[in-house]
């Protein structure tokens, strides 16, 4: 085989979601294509990001466009608007500039882990987990969230945990489920944490992964465990909650409750862990735009819009579907309870929504709100009748 055990093994975890990709990017020329699938735009960019990032394109120094670590504004804007949203005091060298969330995880693994550590991940949760895990050589071990609420089961946490525990992640806003987890569930999941750590002997982290942490309905406040699990590291990305994930930002940041020891230790291996990992930085401009894109947010009004209109539309037809209380997504249950026949045969008539096999939910569906709502509204037939056959079946 030409390729090691490892990539084997990710690619492996994530062919599910290649292939699915491959078919859906295969439509993307056909105008008539309901696309409610991927969290992709569907709609021209924020005028506010476009202007944040077009005023920093003119260089205003010779190194305008030289190589860049973590840029000092950028940090010092992230760690204002840390402490402003989490109530506890960031500082600048707590933050680590990087390529999205996914560059913020690898980061965090890089900073954390050995070789052969086990990682714990939530399931349903994000479908680039698994992969990303056995790719850099640890291994993925699966707690499985309350299957009735999608709340997290400390239980199941606390079973998956063992003395080669080194990181627990979670996700809250949760995709696919759009859970938010309370400041009670955080102070419940530390003691089981601080149980297991003095149990094996070994600090256990948790890495909270928070890129819809400002992507919430209904006024549901937000809580971080930072804010009560000293060791705790937030990855976070701009894509989200700007709409506009091929532009790579995000940054991984040091809870400022970690023990002063260990927390110089790590801001002292942010910087070379970065270059390490393939100069895991976020592009210049990008950086550049930091302060200005700090305040920029999508219509969260019409997103709410858009979420009460497919959710009362599909429970009034007697789905089971779970009321997100952020994220962009809606989480369900297939009517006859097989999500790929669901979605093929939504896929005939031109709708295309996420079946729960990438999530290894293969009950499930999950539909994506950044779809604009004239594509909701044609969608919304096809769904309908659809459900309606498929509950006649199941009858």
């Amino acid at each position: 085989m030409a390729i090691s055990s490892r990539a084997a093994q990710a690619k492996s975890s994530v062919d599910v979601v290649t292939t699915f990709l491959a078919r859906i990017r295969a439509l993307a020329d056909d105008p008539g294509t309901l696309d409610l699938t991927f969290g992709n735009p569907h709609e021209m960019a924020l005028p506010g990001f476009t202007a944040a990032v077009r005023a920093q394109v003119e260089p205003q120094s010779v190194d305008w466009f030289g190589y860049k670590a973590s840029e000092r504004t950028a940090q010092e804007a992230v760690a204002a608007g840390l402490s402003a949203e989490l109530g506890l005091p960031f500082e600048p060298e707590d933050i680590a500039m990087t390529q999205g969330a996914f560059g913020a995880i690898l980061l965090a693994l890089a900073l954390l882990t050995d070789a052969a550590d086990e990682v714990v991940i939530p399931v349903p949760g994000w479908f680039c987990y698994e992969p990303m895990l056995h790719a850099v050589n640890l291994v993925p071990v699966r707690a499985a969230l309350n299957p009735v609420t999608f709340d997290l089961d400390l239980d199941a946490i606390a079973g998956a945990i063992t003395p080669h525990t080194r990181i627990v992640i979670v996700n809250s806003p949760a995709n696919p489920t759009g859970r938010v987890y309370a400041k009670e569930t955080w102070h419940a999941l530390a003691d089981v944490l601080e149980r297991a750590s003095q149990t094996h002997g070994r600090r256990i982290w948790l890495l909270s992964d928070e890129p819809y942490r400002r992507i919430r309905f209904d006024g549901v406040d937000f809580a971080s465990p930072a804010a009560v699990y000293p060791w705790t590291v937030i990855d976070y990305s701009y894509g989200k909650v700007l709409l506009t994930p091929g532009q790579r930002l995000g940054y991984l940041a040091l809870s400022p409750l970690i023990p002063t020891e260990e927390r110089e230790e790590l801001r002292d291996a942010l910087m070379p862990l970065g270059l390490a990992i393939g100069w895991g930085f976020p592009d210049a401009v990008m950086q550049y735009s930091v302060p200005a894109l700090e305040v920029l947010t999508i219509d969260l009004a019409e997103l709410t819009r858009k979420r009460d209109r497919l959710y009362g539309a599909l429970t009034d037809a007697g789905l089971e579907v779970t009321r997100p209380e952020g994220t962009f997504y809606l989480w369900g249950r297939a009517p006859g309870g097989d999500a790929v026949a669901f979605c093929d045969e939504l896929a005939e008539r031109g709708v295309y929504v996420m079946p729960g096999t990438l999530f290894d939910q293969p009950q499930h569906f999950r539909i994506s709100l950044t779809a604009t709502m004239d594509m909701i509204e044609a969608a919304l037939p096809h769904l309908l009748d659809v459900i309606a056959a498929r509950r006649g079946e199941a009858a």
